[in-house]
């Protein structure tokens, strides 16, 4: 595969010895970037500064001609606290690096002007925590070729309550409240939630102070003002944090009907026979019939 170099870099690279460093920018999805070099010393590369560390270990890129997916993983310890831009458990927890954007360039340290080497560019997949360190899945974007386009048949809707192929507007399903009690960082209560039971299951709850102010999280259970999260909270969850929690829909036409009165944007297909209507038989026969 060719990839884009300059002639002075190119020039570098046929060298006996070179100045090489690896640089990794992590661009997250709110726009906060994080960037790292595995050089002894931090390395400025076009007004950004990609800071030393010796917590950060990618394995080799396995890259190939015929458009399949890129491997790689990165091995990193975990900051407790995510100072000075750290990766630290809490904003994993959070979700704070889902999907975010990751590009792998070489560069000579010496003369930055000769311009980098990209050698992959895609995003963080599946992230496992252990033992004080995260195993990251770098997908490339030739992940993306590996995708099915199109809509499957189903029964239940696939849309997103609330996105512009449903239509509901989110404002008359969103209620703000306070924590009055809780027991962990998954369970709460709040007496100003009086919905029917399972209202806000399948929801979404999002945190307007205390230490998750800004984070997300989906709703599991929902029954007499108590409020089951699907994970827990990063961060402690305390009596009189407010927070916005948002109605949940389980994606059948009877939910849609009575509950959003949106029929008219549903997008599932309950009157297509399924399985069971296929494997049905026209009749039986018993042993020894003649026809």
């Amino acid at each position: 595969m060719t990839r884009p170099i300059s002639a002075e870099l190119q020039a570098h690279i046929a060298q006996e010895t070179t100045n090489l460093a690896v640089l990794w920018r992590i661009t997250r999805t709110d726009g906060i970037i994080i960037t790292y070099t595995d050089h002894n010393e931090d390395i400025i590369y076009l007004t950004e500064t990609f800071k030393t560390t010796n917590s950060f270990a990618p394995t080799s890129i396995s890259s190939k001609d015929d458009l399949s997916t890129d491997n790689l993983d990165v091995i990193g310890i975990l900051e407790f606290n995510s100072t000075d831009n750290d990766i630290a458990e809490p904003d994993l927890a959070a979700g704070l690096y889902d999907f975010a954007q990751v590009e792998i360039m070489t560069i000579n340290y010496e003369d930055v002007s000769q311009g980098t080497i990209l050698f992959l560019k895609g995003w963080l997949g599946r992230v496992t925590v252990q033992g004080g360190q995260f195993t990251a899945e770098i997908r490339s974007l030739a992940q993306k070729l590996q995708n099915n386009i199109g809509r499957v048949y189903t029964a239940a809707c696939d849309a997103i309550l609330g996105d512009t192929r449903c239509g509901v507007s989110l404002g008359s399903f969103t209620f703000a409240a306070t924590v009055a009690t809780t027991t962990d960082n998954t369970t709460l209560t709040a007496t100003a939630l009086t919905q029917a039971a399972a209202y806000f299951t399948g929801g979404q709850i999002t945190f307007t102070s205390g230490l998750n102010n800004g984070l997300s999280m989906e709703v599991k259970d929902f029954l007499e003002t108590e409020v089951t999260l699907a994970l827990p909270m990063p961060n402690t969850i305390a009596i009189n944090d407010t927070f916005n929690i948002i109605a949940g829909c389980d994606k059948l036409k009877a939910t849609c009907i009575a509950k959003f009165s949106n029929i008219a944007n549903f997008r599932g297909f309950p009157d297509i026979p399924g399985s069971d209507k296929i494997l049905e038989t026209a009749g039986t026969f018993s042993a020894g019939s003649d026809g």
